[in-house]
């Protein structure tokens, strides 16, 4: 899967010298995607494993596989919204509890959780929404949980370039819980933390607590 990223800056005509939002725009390359191929495979994955897709009840179970595992690994597009931080704001950023699913990359099965991500902002602040997006984003293909954590850290210490980046994932694995051993009510936790909510403890501890995580 691949996702294409166009920069486009604007100057607000009402304001001389004043400068617009500044939008990324993150596209999902829908490019290679072959519905029909993925519900043949799927018509021959179920039938070596002894599950007939040929009475009226699973004859298009072919076809929603595909679509399911299609959907899964397509986040939406959006763009990454930054303002001017022209007030100096310095103070934690911080969206609590934001929903999603993923996929284990290592048996194709969903986990869904919550995550928490803040940052100390720098010059620039984001659409708050866009921390949800961001999750989104990464969170749209097979992944581990480990590597989602830090993509969305890193990534967002890239666009921003803030004084700090912390993100915590919370969730639920059904590789583990539905299969194996079977640890049913079982989570994970999983952080990265940068700049300043790494390095200061001040900082690093108000992070934590307001995620409702243990210092």
């Amino acid at each position: 899967m691949a996702l294409h990223e166009a920069l486009a800056t604007e100057q607000d005509s009402g304001a001389a010298g004043r400068q617009a939002p500044t939008a990324l725009r993150v596209v999902h390359d829908t490019a290679g995607v072959d519905l029909a191929a993925a519900e043949d495979a799927a018509r021959h994955f179920l039938k070596a494993l002894g599950v007939l897709s040929d009475d009226e009840n699973m004859r298009d179970t072919p076809g929603r596989m595909a679509r399911a595992y299609a959907e899964l690994f397509s986040p939406r597009d959006f763009a990454l919204t930054t303002f001017p931080n022209d007030e100096g704001y310095d103070e934690l950023v911080l969206a609590r509890a934001i929903p999603f699913r993923s996929v284990c990359q290592h048996h194709l099965l969903p986990f869904v959780g919550t995550a928490h991500v803040g940052y100390l902002p720098g010059p620039r602040i984001l659409g708050l929404s866009k921390l949800a997006r961001t999750v989104e984003y990464f969170a749209c293909r097979p992944q581990v949980q480990e590597r989602l954590t830090k993509q969305i850290a890193d990534w967002l210490q890239e666009q921003l370039d803030p004084k700090g980046v912390g993100v915590v994932i919370e969730a639920e694995h059904t590789c583990m819980t539905l299969r194996g051993v079977q640890a049913a009510g079982s989570s994970t936790v999983t952080s990265t933390l940068l700049g300043l909510l790494r390095h200061d403890p001040r900082s690093r501890a108000e992070f934590l607590a307001l995620s409702g995580v243990n210092a």
